[in-house]
């Protein structure tokens, strides 16, 4: 059985009540119920966790599922205070045992002491920035995708535990043009693809 981690790192500030990224978590709950061969915990950061329960979630999963908004082309703060109180707790607890390097040859193998490997994860991310501001030549983001961009250190942070990044899935224009039954469609694709292959040859 495989075992699955869905984290949502949304929540509620300012203008942002957080739903769209807790719709998917939702989503994923009724997906993996449905399916006997695999087995579904949940996370959501702006709910009260226990740090060192939250380290034996990681080392349990075999994959995780993270969700999150992207504000001022950060994380939003209650999750980048999640990975940080987490993942600190995680160090020689299983998550990683050191950066990787040694004190006899310090300048290699730095991001090489995750604990994590063998395990794989998955990143959905919701944006007000259209598709076209990160591919479009002349637009913002200067055709630079989300994840060798914004979210080049999130997936660098990933890496640095141990973890494989299997995929990703951006949901552009969420603020202002919203189609959330087309996202919503889009990302039932996106789960069938990585977890019920067998449709894919239907």
């Amino acid at each position: 059985m495989t075992r699955i981690l869905i984290i949502n790192g949304g929540h509620q500030f300012a203008h942002s009540p957080g739903l769209f990224n807790k719709t998917l978590l939702n989503e994923d709950v009724n997906y993996f119920n449905g399916l006997d061969e695999y087995e579904i915990k949940t996370t959501q950061v702006d709910e009260a966790y226990d740090t060192l329960g939250e380290v034996e979630k990681l080392k349990w999963a075999d994959v995780i599922i993270y969700h999150t908004p992207v504000w001022w082309f950060q994380i939003p703060f209650k999750f980048k205070e999640y990975l940080d109180k987490v993942l600190t707790e995680g160090h020689q607890k299983g998550i990683y045992h050191s950066d990787g390097r040694t004190r006899k040859n310090p300048a290699i193998n730095y991001g090489t002491g995750g604990q994590l490997n063998g395990r794989k994860y998955l990143l959905t991310t919701s944006w007000n920035a259209p598709q076209e501001a990160f591919e479009w030549k002349g637009e913002f983001f200067d055709q630079t995708s989300v994840d060798k961009g914004v979210l080049f250190g999130f997936h660098k942070m990933n890496q640095f535990i141990g973890l494989e990044h299997l995929d990703s899935l951006h949901f552009h224009d969420m603020e202002k043009n919203a189609d959330v039954p087309k996202e919503l469609s889009r990302y039932k694709s996106f789960l069938n693809h990585h977890f019920k292959k067998e449709l894919i040859a239907q």
